[in-house]
């Protein structure tokens, strides 16, 4: 098992990832840079947190288009597992891999505070850990974490399961309190918390390590 992080001018979180999966699960971690096309001998790929570019257009629309992108798109399509967190969140929407669109935050501050949130697992390959409808503690830090859709788009994401974390006091203004995503398929997902930073009793509890340990099976 080995994880792919990308690494973006301007990410922030790309060796926080590789800490937590590496440094407290023994999980390999190899760094990609966002020019890479090669994506032999990973497992599972992680689009971190952080600045993509510096944010400029909207939060993830550059990245968009970076080459490692259109691999790790190909990689989602054969049903390699996804993960993006925060600003991976918001390049996942950009793709088109997962629907909506992550905006300003609904009082226009950023939040960086530790955030409640109930877990409905459902197929995400990612939240296999997890029961139903737990409740767990993850950070947040975001400006633009406030996740928009057409209610038609929210109705049927809810119907089929793909609403896999919702905010217990919704923070920023995302419809339908939504915090995380996954695909129909169940292999990739997007959420604004940081389970990164969540893995050490230290530095935010440990209620973000099952997310990774997941991958273990």
């Amino acid at each position: 098992m080995t994880i792919g992080v990308v690494v973006f001018p301007g990410s922030n979180c790309d060796r926080d990832v590789g800490w937590a999966a590496e440094g407290c699960l023994g999980i390999p971690t190899r760094f990609l840079w966002h020019e890479e096309r090669d994506l032999n001998g990973l497992d599972a790929v992680v689009l971190p947190g952080g600045f993509s570019y510096g944010d400029y257009l909207r939060c993830g629309a550059i990245a968009r288009f970076a080459p490692v992108l259109e691999e790790v798109a190909e990689f989602a399509a054969r049903g390699g597992p996804v993960l993006g967190i925060c600003n991976g969140f918001q390049m996942l929407t950009e793709l088109g891999l997962l629907p909506g669109a992550l905006t300003r935050n609904s009082r226009l501050h950023f939040i960086c505070e530790p955030t409640a949130l109930t877990v409905r697992p459902g197929s995400c390959l990612w939240l296999s850990g997890y029961g139903e409808d737990e409740e767990i503690n993850l950070p947040i830090a975001n400006g633009e974490g406030r996740y928009q859709c057409e209610p038609s788009t929210l109705e049927a994401m809810e119907q089929s399961g793909q609403v896999v974390l919702r905010y217990q006091n919704n923070p920023n203004g995302s419809v339908g309190d939504v915090a995380g995503l996954c695909n129909p398929a169940g292999n990739v997902l997007g959420l604004m918390p940081h389970p990164e930073r969540a893995c050490d009793p230290r530095t935010g509890g440990l209620d973000g390590q099952r997310l990774f340990a997941s991958l273990l099976g």
